[in-house]
């Protein structure tokens, strides 16, 4: 499979001076990952961005949180400052969610995650390996064999990526985000081409071969799931299965939003993982 190089414009790297949070860096076998850290004194939370959201495009979600836990947004493999390289698969991404967690010393962490970062989390949980205090999940791929494609093809993920490899900006992208806010527009812009290709392909493979179904049920409590009420991931089927299969999760519908439930409606999207937190957060 042909890897694209990957790479930063020097305003990309300029955008992790204006965020409150502290890069560290733990090993994962041979990658190095690459985490922002909120700190403060509160529960750690992991959070796991969607398949082409490096850490620093959800820093605007993980600053309204330091009130009540410590957030820590991983680059996952493959995107933002991380190494790249390896299967790409949802247990190599849990494996490295799990040294994220004993690298940085965490004791029982709260884990979040958006889309590829919802299943990785429920990946995470489900393996046990490490010791967790309760798991969030927003609006999670649940496509699967027998189940159709995931909405979006690979084909438009590529486009976008190619498109910011050859270099980009926050109107370009405002074709295919216009509800987005205008500094999300400009991250996504200048950070999309530190995502490898051969990541968003393996990922969306995985989007299709691996069912999130299989996991879920098995997912240890407190849990909670997030979706966008006009989500074309979860609809309305797929949260009825959820809730079938798993009824002591906590479920919350993000009204006016899609899959992108945080950039489509930050003020609603915040406040319904903020309440999933509570319970768990102490």
């Amino acid at each position: 499979m042909p890897t694209d190089p990957r790479s930063l414009p020097q305003s990309a790297l300029a955008d992790l001076a204006d965020v409150p949070a502290t890069g560290r860096w733990v090993r994962s076998g041979s990658a190095r990952l690459h985490v922002l850290d909120y700190g403060g004194p509160g529960v750690p939370l992991v959070m796991l961005p969607g398949i082409t959201s490096p850490a620093v495009t959800m820093d605007f979600v993980a600053r309204e949180l330091t009130d009540r836990v410590r957030p820590l947004v991983v680059d996952v493999r493959g995107r933002g400052l991380s190494d790249g390289g390896g299967r790409y698969t949802l247990e190599e991404y849990a494996e490295d969610t799990e040294a994220v967690v004993e690298g940085l010393g965490l004791e029982r962490p709260l884990l979040f995650g958006h889309s590829m970062g919802a299943r990785i989390a429920a990946a995470t949980a489900v393996r046990g390996k490490v010791p967790l205090g309760g798991t969030v999940l927003a609006d999670p791929p649940m496509s699967g064999p027998g189940r159709g494609p995931y909405p979006t093809t690979l084909d438009t993920f590529l486009g976008q990526l190619r498109q910011a490899q050859h270099g980009t900006d926050a109107d370009e992208v405002a074709a295919s985000w216009p509800r987005w806010p205008r500094r999300e527009q400009e991250l996504r812009a200048r950070w999309l081409a530190s995502c490898a290709e051969e990541a968003v392909v393996a990922t969306h493979r995985g989007f299709e071969a691996e069912d999130f179904f299989d996991r879920w049920p098995a997912v240890p409590g407190p849990v909670a799931l997030l979706y966008g009420a006009d989500s074309p991931v979860v609809t309305a089927a797929g949260a009825a299965e959820a809730r079938r299969l798993l009824p002591s999760a906590a479920f919350a519908v993000v009204p006016d939003a899609g899959h992108m439930i945080f950039w489509d409606n930050p003020a609603a999207g915040l406040a319904a993982l903020r309440d999933a937190l509570r319970p768990m957060a102490g």
